[in-house]
């Protein structure tokens, strides 16, 4: 069965928490995404997706989502008002702690579902750091796979974002249309691309160099990419897929074990 952690007793969760069962561990952030949205962006899709992938899976899979960590590496926004953020090693501590509960609770899978793009590159580092102090298979997947870190999808942006869309352009924008409307003022969205990286081969979002970067760099505005056409049908299109394809990732998760060779 598919659930949340925190509405379990005690009892249930010593039941339930088993070593076949596998935990989500939500992971947002409190960060600026540009003038049209709010602080919460990388916390709301987390959690959403989250709650979807548990409407999705029903009795199909023993899946258990914790509450959503709000705060994490955000420092690439640490200039805006309103971000907060994590030092790296106070971080990689909340986690290690998050696991070793979950480890002495019976489980032997988590899954780190990373909302924030920013967060990548530390989270594949507890992953590893559970895995070694507390025997745990650890998994890290995003409801979006972070553009800055991978070749951009076509099919997920703008031709006008030159595949640089990477914070609170459309895909985001579109995305929080669909599930948070209210919380959207599309009034106040401009377009926001380095076009001056677009030549680049090897250094820019998506190239072979990854480089240091802090969203001011790219201007006061604070996002990066184009959220004018932004609409909450794409927002739809997007996260109903990236549900569909987060449920297919925990199906194959929740069977995998290393199988060494003799």
């Amino acid at each position: 069965m598919a659930g949340f952690l925190e509405t379990l007793s005690g009892p249930d969760a010593r039941r339930l928490l088993s070593a076949d069962a596998t935990v989500i561990v939500p992971v947002g952030a409190i960060e600026q995404h540009g003038p049209h949205l709010p602080l919460a962006v990388d916390h709301i899709v987390a959690s959403e997706a989250a709650s979807a992938i548990v409407d999705r899976l029903g009795d199909e899979l023993n899946v258990w989502v914790a509450p959503t960590l709000p705060y994490s590496k955000s420092n690439e926004h640490a200039w805006s008002s309103g971000t907060i953020w994590l030092s790296n090693d106070t971080m990689l501590r909340v986690l290690d702690d998050i696991a070793r509960c979950l480890a002495f609770s019976g489980v032997r899978r988590i899954v780190f579902l990373n909302g924030h793009g920013g967060n990548s590159t530390l989270l594949n580092v507890a992953c590893r750091e559970a895995r070694l102090a507390h025997g745990l298979l650890t998994f890290l997947i995003h409801p979006f796979i972070p553009p800055a870190y991978a070749a951009p999808d076509p099919n997920a942006a703008s031709e006008t974002e030159l595949g640089m869309g990477i914070h609170g352009g459309l895909r985001e924008t579109s995305v929080m249309m669909h599930l948070r409307p209210d919380l959207v003022d599309l009034s106040k969205a401009v377009r926001n691309v380095p076009e001056w990286m677009a030549d680049n081969e090897h250094v820019k979002f998506g190239g072979t160099v990854q480089f240091g970067w802090l969203s001011n760099d790219f201007g006061t505005v604070g996002h990066i990419g184009d959220p004018t056409g932004a609409s909450a049908e794409l927002g739809e299109t997007l996260f109903d897929s990236s549900v569909d394809f987060l449920c297919e990732q925990l199906r194959e998760i929740s069977s995998f074990d290393f199988q060494p060779t003799e």
